[in-house]
């Protein structure tokens, strides 16, 4: 059996956040410590031919593998995601909600990848999507893609 490799071929996004640096402390606020909200997000260099975004955000250190904190699909083309807002559709994490579940590590300091995809087409997914629907779903669509890395301790 033949397998087809096919090529990746996308632009390269850049993720900021005015709240926490690059593989820097996210702020407690953003976090079960505190409000539990989602932090502002800025987006550079999206193609122009993009229809959307999708965003997933997952902790790879989390104890049974990695754990989904927040998955969204058909954000409309936006330079800047806003604390505590998102347009776009919220599928369901692994805390199994379909909202923003922020950074609450059992212990040590875990990394949160916050990964942003600029899409060619509008997704058509049930609202029970989790990130394994949404990345199969958007595989064939990916035509830029960056991620910012924030760390964060629980504090006890």
């Amino acid at each position: 059996m033949k397998h087809e490799i096919r090529e990746v071929d996308y632009k390269l996004l850049k993720i900021s956040s005015a709240v926490f640096k690059a593989d820097g402390m996210i702020p407690p606020q953003f976090t079960c410590d505190g409000e539990n909200v989602n932090p502002p997000l800025d987006i550079k260099d999206i193609p122009e031919e993009a229809k959307c975004l999708a965003l997933i955000v997952d902790d790879p250190d989390a104890p049974g593998g990695t754990w989904a904190h927040w998955i969204v699909w058909n954000i409309p083309v936006t330079h800047h995601i806003k604390e505590n807002h998102i347009q776009g559709i919220e599928g369901r994490n692994d805390f199994h909600k379909n909202k923003y579940g922020g950074p609450c590590p059992p212990s040590g300091i875990h990394r949160y990848f916050f990964k942003v995809y600029a899409l060619d087409a509008l997704l058509d997914l049930p609202l029970d999507s989790n990130k394994a629907k949404l990345e199969r779903a958007m595989s064939e669509h990916i035509i830029g893609f960056g991620e910012l890395i924030g760390l964060y301790k629980k504090n006890k």
